[in-house]
C-alpha cells in the first residue's frame, strides 16, 4: 500500500481475493459499477501457473483493452529483469475506470509505477466527463 501512496495516489479500497478467476471478475465489476474508482490496481496473478487468472478475469469485465500500458511496463522493465517478458499483464477501461494489472512483488510493482506515473494522470484525465484537453 505505501508504494501507491508514497507517488501520491489515494487508496480508498483494499482487498484480498482467492486466485479465482469468477471472484475477481466480481470484485472489479463490483467497485467499477459502484464505487465510482478512477483507477483499479491489482497485484499478482499475472504469471504463467493455473492459478495466474487476472489477466483473464480482467479482460472478461473491461470494455476497452489498452494495451500500451501492459507493453510499457513489460519493455521498460525487461533491462531490470528479462523475466519480465513473462508477465500477462493487461489493462483496459469498463465505464470511466482504468484498470492495470501488476506483478505480484511489491519491488515489481514500483518499478512498473515509475515506467507508469508519466502517463496515469493524463489517462485518468481523458477518462473524465469532459475529458481534458490532449494539450494538457
Amino acid at each position: 500500500m505505501d508504494v501507491f501512496s508514497s507517488k501520491g495516489f489515494v487508496v480508498e479500497k483494499y482487498e484480498v481475493v482467492p486466485d479465482e478467476r469468477h471472484v475477481i471478475e466480481e470484485v472489479l465489476r463490483t467497485w467499477v459499477d459502484t464505487e465510482n474508482l478512477d483507477l483499479i490496481v491489482t497485484t499478482g496473478g499475472t504469471g504463467l501457473t493455473k492459478r495466474d487468472v487476472t489477466p483473464e478475469a480482467t479482460l472478461a469485465i473491461i470494455d476497452r483493452e489498452v494495451p500500451g500500458i501492459a507493453e510499457a511496463m513489460r519493455i521498460r522493465t525487461m533491462d531490470i529483469t528479462p523475466l519480465s517478458v513473462l508477465s500477462r499483464s493487461v489493462a483496459g477501461v469498463r465505464e470511466d475506470t482504468l484498470i492495470i494489472n501488476m506483478p505480484g512483488s511489491p519491488k515489481a510493482v514500483q518499478e512498473c509505477l515509475d515506467v507508469l506515473m508519466p502517463v496515469i494522470p493524463h489517462a485518468l484525465g481523458l477518462l473524465k466527463d469532459p475529458p481534458i484537453s490532449h494539450d494538457s
